[in-house]
C-alpha cells in the first residue's frame, strides 16, 4: 500500500491565528504573551505536542486577560485539531468565544479575534461532519473579515465556504463562491497576500478537479511572487504547480517546477518536500537510475530535518517509495538494491520520532507503515503485531481516514497467513470505514493525497476475490456481499471522477420490475475474471474464468481496436473468447427464463468494450437479447416511461465550430426527429449556452437529444460537448440539467448525446459517459463509444426514435432494434458502425 504522494496543500484554509504584533492587540501580561508567541512558533514547526503544553502555560499565566486566553485557546484549537482531539478542540475553540462575549469587553479589534476563533471552529465542524454549521461560521467570519478591514482573511474565509458547499452537494454555489474569490483577486493590486491567496485558491481547484482552471491561477500567484522577489513563496507556489502539472499527466514540466522549488526555498521542508515529489514522479516514469541518484540526499536531508508532523510524512514517503524501487532493484539484481536493514532502522526511528512529539496521529501512520515494511519482508508476526497496534491507535484517535489502510493490511496479512475468516472480517470492516469517508476520499486529506487506484479499488477487489474464492459452493451470503462491495466500488469510482461525494444509491429490486432481465456482474481480479449472475426470484449464482489480470486488459484492448476500425476482421475470435467469458455458462438458463434484456454492471476496461458485439460463433449478441449498461443498480431509477408525454428538445451543431469538423447530417437528424416527435429545436448559432439554459428552465421535454461533438475521459475535467459558442464540460452539463430537475415535475427519462466518443487512448475513457449518466440525473442516457460517420449515427437515431416514439417497445429494445436496421445493411454490417451505441441506466 502506497501512502501515496506527501503534498502540501490543506483540505481547507485556517488563516494563521492572530499574533501578538496583529492588529492592536496588546496585553499587560508580558510572561503569557511570550508563551504564546512560543506556541505559535511550535504550532507553526508543527511540534503540536509541545505546542499544546506551551499554550496551556500561557493561558494559566494570562492572569484572566481575556484576550490573551481567545488567542491562546484559538491556536490551542487548531493544535487539538491536529492531533485529532476533536472534544478538546471544541472546547478550546468555545472557551475562546466565551471570553471574549463579555458586554464590558469594548475592543475595536475584537472583530477580527472573533472571526479567526469562527474560521478555526469552522474547521472543526466540517471535519467532524457538521458542514452546515461549518458554512455558517465561515460565512459569519467573512462578514467580521470585512468589518475588521482583513481582505485576506475574506478571501480566506469565503475559500472555505466554498469547500463546505462542496461537501454539502452544492457543487454549482461552490463553483460560484470560488469564481466570485478569482474575480476579488483580479482586482486587487499585486501583493503577497494576493500571490499567497491565489495559492490556496489553485489547490482548492486542484482538490475539486479543475485542474486546468488550477494550472491558471497558480500560474498567476507565481508571475506575482516572483516580481515580489519572495523566494520562499515562489518555491511554494511552484511546488503547488508541480502538483497540479503532475495531476494533468505533464510530468516534464511537473518535473522542473519540482527541481526549482527545491533550489529556490531557503525553507528545509520545502526543499525536502519538493525532492520527495521529485522522486516519487521518477519512480512513476519508471526512470530508475534517475530515482536511484536522489537516494542518499534524501536520506541524509530527511535526518537532517527537524522533527515534525511533516516531517514524520515525509520519512514515511520516503520509506515506503524506497520499498518499491527495492522491488525493481531485486528484479533486475542491481547491486545498488537498498538493504531490508537501511530501511527498518529509518522507519524505527520515524516512529521514535512520532513517540517524542507526542503526535498520536503521526505515530499511528509511523506505526502501521513499519507493519507494512515487515509485510513487505515476510515477517508475518511482526507485521501483524504493529498493524494491531497501529489499528487500535487510529480507532482511539477516531482517525478513520487512517483506521481503514490498517484493517486493509491486516486483512491482508490474515489472507497470508491463510485465516480466510479473518482476513474476510477485516476487508469487510475496511470497505464498511471507507463508505462514511465518502465525503472525505474526494477532497484533499490535510496530511496525503493517494490515488484512487492504488489505495481504495484495490481494497473491494480484494475482498471481492476471497468472497468469491474457488472451492466449494459459495454461500449466498458471500454472493451479496459480492455484489455490494462492487456496486460500491461502481459508486466510490465516480465519486473519484468528479472529487464530489455527488451519489446516494437506492437498492433497486429488479425482479419486481422487469423479470424478463437478467443482470450481469463481470469483476475482473489479479487471477482471474469472475462473474455474479442475477435472474428475478433466483438465488445469485458466479462463475470463473481463470486468466491473469494482464492478459484480461489486452485481449479487451484488442477487441476494442478491432471493433472500432471497419477494415479489421480480427474482432470474431476475440469476440467469441470474451463471450465464452461472460455469456456462455448461463447460454441455456436465458433461454429457459425466455430472458430479453442483458443488463452489464461493467468493471473497469470492460466499459470501452461494446456488449452488444460479443459473438458466440453464429450471432452477435444484441441479435439475441437488448443490451443495457448499468453503473450499479443502486444508481438506476427503474420506472417505466409514460409514453403519451413524449417530447424531444433537440440541440446541435452541424456546422464547423471552435475547430471542430461540420456534422452535416445533424440537420436532417434533427428535422427528422421533429417529424416523429413533438420537438423543441435549438439547431448551430442557436444552440448557446446561454439559450440552452433558458430552454432546459422552460421546456418540460422528456428527452433531452444533443447531436454535437462531444467527447468521455477519465477525467471529468476532459469529458465536455460542444455547443455553438463554448465547451460545455461535464460538470457544467450536468449542473445544467440538473437545474432542470430541480426547477420542474418532468424528470429527463433520456438524454442522447449523438455524434459524441470516448477519448482514444483513455482506458478508462467510458467512466465519463456513465459519470454523465449518472450526474445529470437522467434516468437513462444514449451515448457512443467512438465516433462512427455522420450518416450512420443519423440513420440508427431516426430509426431509433421511431421505434421509441411507437409506444410498443423499450428503450433498450428500440435501440436495439435500431442497431439491427444497421446490421442488415452490407455497408454497415461491421460492428464499427453499429455496435459503439450504449445505453446507461434505465432500459424499461
Amino acid at each position: 500500500m502506497q501512502l501515496g504522494l506527501f503534498l502540501q496543500a490543506p483540505p481547507l484554509l485556517a488563516q494563521a491565528p492572530v499574533t501578538p504584533g496583529s492588529s492592536a492587540l496588546v496585553a499587560s501580561n508580558g510572561e503569557a504573551m511570550a508563551q504564546l508567541q512560543m506556541g505559535l512558533q511550535l504550532y507553526g514547526a508543527q511540534r503540536y505536542g509541545e505546542a499544546a503544553q506551551v499554550l496551556q502555560q500561557a493561558i494559566a499565566t494570562s492572569g484572566g486577560d481575556p484576550i490573551v486566553q481567545a488567542l491562546a485557546q484559538n491556536v490551542l484549537s487548531l493544535v487539538y485539531q491536529k492531533l485529532d482531539r476533536w472534544s478538546e478542540a471544541e472546547s478550546a475553540v468555545e472557551i475562546g468565544l466565551t471570553t471574549i462575549a463579555i458586554p464590558s469587553l469594548d475592543r475595536p479589534d475584537l472583530p477580527l479575534i472573533k472571526a479567526k476563533l469562527l474560521n478555526t471552529r469552522g474547521q472543526l465542524l466540517l471535519k467532524t461532519g457538521r458542514a452546515e454549521l461549518a458554512l455558517q461560521d465561515w460565512k459569519q467570519a467573512t462578514l467580521l473579515y470585512a468589518q475588521a478591514g482583513d481582505t485576506e482573511g475574506v478571501t480566506l474565509a469565503s475559500i472555505n465556504q466554498a469547500q463546505a458547499l462542496q461537501t454539502l452537494g452544492f457543487y454549482d454555489r461552490a463553483l460560484e463562491k470560488l469564481t466570485e474569490v478569482y474575480q476579488v483577486l483580479e482586482k486587487q493590486p499585486d501583493s503577497v497576500t494576493k500571490g499567497v491567496a491565489l495559492r490556496s485558491l489553485g489547490n482548492t481547484l486542484r482538490a475539486a478537479g479543475d485542474l486546468q482552471l488550477s494550472k491558471q491561477v497558480l500560474t498567476q500567484s507565481l508571475t506575482i511572487l516572483k516580481a515580489l522577489n519572495s523566494d520562499p513563496l515562489v518555491a511554494e507556489t511552484l511546488l503547488s504547480l508541480g502538483n497540479t502539472t503532475r495531476a494533468l499527466q505533464n510530468h516534464a514540466t511537473a518535473l522542473t517546477s519540482y527541481q526549482q522549488a527545491a533550489e529556490l526555498s531557503p525553507v528545509p521542508a520545502t526543499q525536502v518536500q519538493a525532492r520527495l515529489n521529485q522522486f516519487s514522479l521518477l519512480l512513476e516514469k519508471e526512470q530508475w537510475s534517475d530515482a536511484l541518484a536522489m537516494v542518499l540526499p534524501l536520506q541524509t536531508q530527511l535526518r537532517d530535518l527537524p522533527a515534525s508532523r511533516q516531517a514524520i510524512y515525509a520519512r514515511i514517503n520516503f520509506v515506503q517509495n524506497l520499498e518499491r524501487l527495492r522491488q525493481v532493484l531485486e528484479v533486475a539484481q542491481s547491486p545498488a538494491i537498498p538493504s531490508w536493514s537501511t530501511l527498518l532502522q529509518f522507519a524505527q526511528a520515524t516512529v521514535k520520532q512520532a513517540q517524542e512529539l507526542g503526535d498520536q496521529r503521526a505515530e499511528t501512520f509511523a506505526i502501521g507503515s513499519l507493519g507494512h515494511l515487515y509485510e513487505q519482508m515476510q515477517d508475518w508476526r511482526s507485521a501483524k503485531q504493529l498493524t494491531q497496534q497501529a489499528l487500535l491507535q487510529a480507532q482511539a484517535i477516531q482517525a478513520r481516514d487512517i483506521t481503514y489502510r490498517w484493517q486493509w493490511q491486516a486483512g491482508r496479512l490474515a489472507q497470508a497467513t491463510g485465516e480466510t475468516t479473518v482476513a474476510i472480517a477485516a476487508y469487510s470492516e475496511a470497505v464498511k470505514t471507507l463508505n462514511t469517508l465518502r465525503s472525505d476520499l474526494v477532497s484533499m486529506n490535510p496530511d496525503v493525497q493517494f490515488s484512487f487506484r492504488d489505495s481504495v479499488e484495490p481494497i473491494y477487489r480484494e475482498l471481492v476475490s476471497l468472497l468469491l474464492q474457488p472451492g466449494p459452493e459459495t454461500s449466498q451470503q458471500n454472493l451479496n456481499q459480492a455484489r455490494t462491495a462492487i456496486e460500491s466500488l461502481q459508486m466510490a469510482e465516480l465519486e473519484d471522477f468528479f472529487r464530489q461525494a455527488c451519489l446516494e444509491g437506492v437498492p433497486a429490486q429488479i425482479d419486481q420490475v422487469d423479470r424478463s432481465a437478467a443482470v450481469i456482474y463481470p469483476i475482473l481480479l489479479n487471477d482471474r475474471i469472475e462473474v455474479i449472475f442475477s435472474l428475478a426470484k433466483q438465488p445469485l449464482r458466479h462463475y470463473a474464468t481463470a486468466v491473469p489480470r494482464e492478459t484480461i486488459e489486452a485481449t479487451l484492448k484488442s477487441l476494442r481496436v478491432s471493433l472500432s476500425n471497419q477494415n479489421s476482421l480480427e474482432y470474431f475470435e476475440i469476440a467469441q473468447e470474451v463471450y465464452n467469458w461472460l455469456i456462455k455458462p448461463v447460454e441455456q438458463d436465458l433461454k429457459v427464463q425466455n430472458i430479453k434484456t442483458l443488463v452489464f454492471v461493467l468493471d473497469g476496461p470492460m466499459r470501452n468494450v461494446p456488449m452488444a458485439a460479443l459473438f458466440d460463433g453464429q450471432n452477435y449478441l444484441i441479435e439475441k437479447y437488448a443490451v443495457a449498461v448499468a453503473p450499479g443498480l443502486q444508481l438506476v431509477d427503474l420506472k417505466p416511461l409514460q409514453r403519451e408525454k413524449i417530447k424531444v428538445l433537440a440541440a446541435g451543431v452541424s456546422e464547423a465550430s471552435q475547430g471542430f469538423t461540420p456534422l452535416p447530417s445533424v440537420q436532417a437528424e434533427i428535422a427528422k426527429i421533429q417529424s416523429n416527435i413533438p420537438s423543441e429545436v435549438l439547431l448551430n448559432n442557436n444552440f448557446t449556452v446561454k439559450n440552452f439554459q433558458q430552454e432546459l428552465q422552460t421546456s418540460n421535454a422528456p428527452v433531452v437529444h444533443l447531436a454535437t461533438h462531444g467527447e468521455f475521459s477519465s477525467r471529468a475535467d476532459r469529458t465536455f460537448i460542444l455547443t455553438w459558442d463554448e465547451r460545455l464540460n461535464v460538470t457544467q452539463l450536468t449542473d445544467l440539467l440538473r437545474t432542470r430537475q430541480g426547477q420542474q415535475q418532468t424528470v429527463i427519462e433520456l438524454l442522447v448525446l449523438s455524434a459524441c466518443r470516448t477519448a482514444v487512448g483513455d482506458r478508462r475513457a467510458a467512466l465519463g459517459l456513465a459519470g454523465v449518466a449518472v450526474r445529470a440525473g437522467a434516468r437513462s442516457t444514449l451515448g457512443t463509444l467512438w465516433y462512427v460517420s455522420d450518416e450512420a449515427t443519423s440513420s440508427l437515431m431516426i430509426q431509433f426514435y421511431q421505434e421509441f416514439s411507437g409506444g410498443r417497445l423499450n428503450k433498450s429494445e428500440a435501440l436495439r432494434q435500431a442497431q439491427l436496421s444497421l446490421l442488415k445493411v452490407p455497408e454497415h454490417e461491421h460492428p464499427f458502425f453499429w455496435a459503439p451505441y450504449i445505453l446507461v441506466g434505465n432500459w424499461l
